[in-house]
């Protein structure tokens, strides 16, 4: 069985967050804590770690993994344009459970899975995910479980679920609000005539959150 590393323990930390680089580098998989449930991670550019974390999950190309980033530098890389009216998400929720999809910059050599040219982006609130992502780059991270089963909030959950498919499990405890990110669609502020922002999923950041934000550039409420 794959070792969980305890992140609170000085002691373990080092050890833990060394074999999980190595790891992310050997193209396996990391399971490792975040501010909303936690995510198993691979390196987001090697397609075959990204198969590998689609096959952990029980997942078909047809639901690609978002891609955690370190900082808003990353994120400008990673897209194709980057609207002003994005730039105010990211200062208002990030680090945090916001999740925004934009077009991917289309010279990225990567494959995510059935992205149609889009790319999905959030900056975590954790300290072991940033320093993970600090020293790794850009990871591809889906919630730690099995399709259809609940997102795990503790490594023992992530590791009952998917076991020896991931290499090495980094803990932190319980996950801080064990509420997955909010998702929102911007690719609709690009190049169209109607500049619209559409919520994909609800989650930690609230639609009247988006809204003090966006204002009208907000899909309207479902009533």
């Amino acid at each position: 069985m794959s070792e969980i590393f305890d992140c609170r323990d000085a002691a373990q930390v080092l050890s833990g967050m060394r074999q999980a680089r190595q790891a992310i580098g050997r193209g396996e998989l990391v399971v490792l804590p975040t501010d909303t449930v936690y995510g198993v991670a691979a390196n987001a550019f090697d397609a075959a770690a990204v198969q590998r974390l689609l096959d952990a999950k029980g997942r078909g190309r047809q639901s690609p993994p978002p891609v955690l980033v370190a900082g808003v530098t990353t994120l400008r890389a990673l897209v194709a344009e980057l609207p002003e009216a994005v730039e105010r998400l990211v200062e208002a929720f990030w680090p945090g459970g916001l999740t925004i999809v934009l077009p991917a910059q289309p010279s990225l050599t990567w494959d995510l899975g059935e992205t149609r040219g889009t790319v999905a982006l959030r900056m975590p609130a954790h300290r072991i995910a940033l320093e993970l992502l600090e020293e790794t780059g850009p990871l591809a991270v889906s919630s730690a479980n099995r399709t259809g089963k609940a997102a795990a909030i503790t490594a023992e959950e992530a590791q009952d679920m998917l076991a020896d498919s991931v290499k090495v499990y980094l803990s932190d405890g319980m996950a801080t609000t064990g509420i997955a990110s909010t998702i929102v669609d911007a690719t609709g502020l690009i190049g169209t005539d109607e500049k619209i922002v559409k919520v994909l999923r609800e989650g930690a950041v609230s639609r009247v959150q988006l809204r003090e934000v966006l204002g009208d550039l907000l899909e309207p409420d479902v009533a």
